[in-house]
């Protein structure tokens, strides 16, 4: 059996790994919001830049009128509908991987450190946007935004996963890579190391606001021995 490794990184996806990956997601949170509720939403003025995509249907049926019993009664339907919408349009995303991504993820996976998502997309359409992108097999589990109330959340159940799985142990360097504040806060929140990376919608200067560990301006600037104790 395999010793524990001594590193655990976590990725978030929009913005860190892949970014430009078209409309394809946020049109199919409003195609499943109008399939089962008959209501027209719209994604915009929601600030959905790191946020989880169930908190974002809720604000979309908020907008759209639909009091907070019925949201709660219909988001099961809704986010299966969205994850299947998702699954049959989403666009080939090889080229769109943020630069850098594929030969970190590659050096990570030669030393044998596991990988994992913690991520405000929905299970299937984040396994799918890995698939699309090709690089779903550097990551053994992920934890998304039906799992948790918050990314906080999300970030304690993926290293959670990792220690109960026997993949590291209570003296692992964690680190969780994102390209938002809340990944940054999320980080924090669970004692992990938050790297920033500049490649998503946040300023620069919004990232070092917040006081990441480190912060890079994309993934090509990422030391590997940043991730390892």
């Amino acid at each position: 059996m395999r010793s524990p490794s001594p590193a655990l990184v976590l990725f978030d996806i929009d913005g860190t790994l892949i970014r430009g990956a078209g409309p394809h997601h946020k049109q199919a949170l409003v195609d499943a919001i109008r399939c089962v509720t008959g209501i027209e939403t719209t994604a915009n003025g929601i600030p959905v830049h790191g946020m989880l995509d169930r908190d974002i249907l809720t604000l979309m049926m908020q907008a759209g009128g639909l009091p907070v019993s019925r949201i709660r009664r219909v988001m099961p339907e809704i986010v299966q509908r969205a994850q299947s919408m998702y699954a049959r349009r989403c666009p080939d995303l090889r080229e769109k991987t943020c630069p850098g991504v594929r030969a970190l993820l590659g050096r990570l996976r030669r030393r044998g450190v596991p990988m994992g998502l913690v991520t405000g997309n929905l299970t299937r359409i984040g396994w799918m946007k890995m698939r699309r992108a090709g690089l779903y097999d550097h990551f053994r589990f992920g934890a998304f935004s039906e799992m948790a109330r918050d990314r906080a959340g999300l970030a304690r159940l993926a290293v959670r996963r990792a220690k109960q799985s026997g993949w590291i142990d209570g003296d692992a360097l964690v680190t969780l890579i994102g390209d938002a504040p809340a990944d940054i806060l999320a980080a924090r929140a669970n004692g992990i190391r938050s790297v920033a990376v500049e490649t998503g919608l946040s300023l620069p200067a919004d990232l070092a606001t917040h006081s990441p560990d480190v912060q890079v301006a994309d993934l090509r600037a990422l030391r590997l021995s940043t991730l390892l104790p």
